[in-house]
């Protein structure tokens, strides 16, 4: 049995669904902040959180790419594990702080809308 491409095809379908669940959540949840953000223009918030969606694919897809090689031995299921477990560990990593990074920008952004609000509001 070849383990390299066990574990590559485990690794690619593993990363690949992470991304698109997190994206996923991403678009449908970011939408709110962005129609806050751009007062209610929705066409507007709809096509920037597109737009964020395929960078947020293309950043990870990226990474997933390039981490995809493995220079070491994949001997046994073992090794095979603990490869997976390595790699997938730092996708979950990225993701989880690209989730953060987007939260922050949104709340920066939100706050930053609703400050322009206040003085037209007095």
């Amino acid at each position: 049995m070849n383990y390299f491409i066990l574990t590559y095809t485990i690794y690619l379908l593993t990363s690949i669904a992470l991304t698109v669940w997190v994206a996923r959540v991403l678009f449908n949840n970011g939408r709110i902040f962005l129609v806050d953000i751009f007062h209610g223009n929705n066409p507007l918030a709809d096509s920037v959180n597109k737009l964020l969606v395929v960078g947020f694919y293309l950043i990870n897809i990226g990474y997933m790419t390039l981490a995809l090689k493995e220079v070491g031995s994949i001997a046994s299921v073992q090794a095979v594990v603990e490869v997976l477990s390595y790699k997938l560990g730092w996708i979950i990593l990225i993701l989880g702080g690209m989730h953060f990074l987007n939260l922050t920008i949104f709340f920066k952004l939100r706050a930053r809308a609703q400050s322009q609000l206040q003085p037209n509001a007095r």
